[in-house]
């Protein structure tokens, strides 16, 4: 009975829709702790939120392609490729949180600044450098950093693509 509805749930369609709601409400939540506990999110974490955002928009898109279209299989790795290299971005920002005694105290410039004053290619080296903001840790859950979290959930969201794309149905 439980396994038939997971695989009601988990297949086809409603599984990518269940992707969808799950990377948005990811940043739902980061919206609501950020407000909750008056952070000020780091370059980094609104980086991994756009991603949070743009797997999200992937798992809509695949929900609406035919089963058996070679467009479901580009998605699934466009979903893996995305997740994965939002995974890179949270690992990047968990180096920077388990490094921060050596990080320089000044947190350098904002996310707003970057793109508004210096030519892309530059702002997105900033970006991914991160700043002291990155190195701060405000919060933490089960003794996990935010950063944490997001490489756990990329990651799902890598297996949970290719899960998706296996079963077809």
């Amino acid at each position: 009975m439980l396994q038939k509805i997971f695989n009601t749930l988990l297949t086809g369609k409603r599984g990518y829709l269940l992707g969808f709601v799950l990377c948005f409400g990811i940043v739902a939540l980061a919206l609501v702790i950020q407000t909750t506990y008056k952070l000020e999110p780091c370059p980094l974490c609104i980086t991994q939120r756009m991603v949070f955002m743009g797997l999200g928009v992937l798992f809509l898109i695949a929900a609406f392609i035919p089963v058996s279209s070679i467009f479901k299989k580009i998605f699934a790795v466009f979903q893996v490729l995305t997740a994965l290299g939002g995974a890179g971005v949270a690992i990047r920002h968990w180096y920077l949180q388990a490094n921060r005694e050596s990080m320089i105290a000044d947190c350098g410039v904002g996310f707003d600044y970057m793109f508004e004053n210096f030519p892309l290619q530059k702002a997105f080296k900033l970006l991914f450098r991160g700043t002291g903001d990155c190195a701060a840790i405000d919060w933490t859950f089960l003794g996990l950093t935010l950063p944490q979290l997001g490489l756990i959930s990329f990651l799902g969201f890598a297996v949970f693509a290719v899960y998706l794309i296996s079963k077809r149905a």
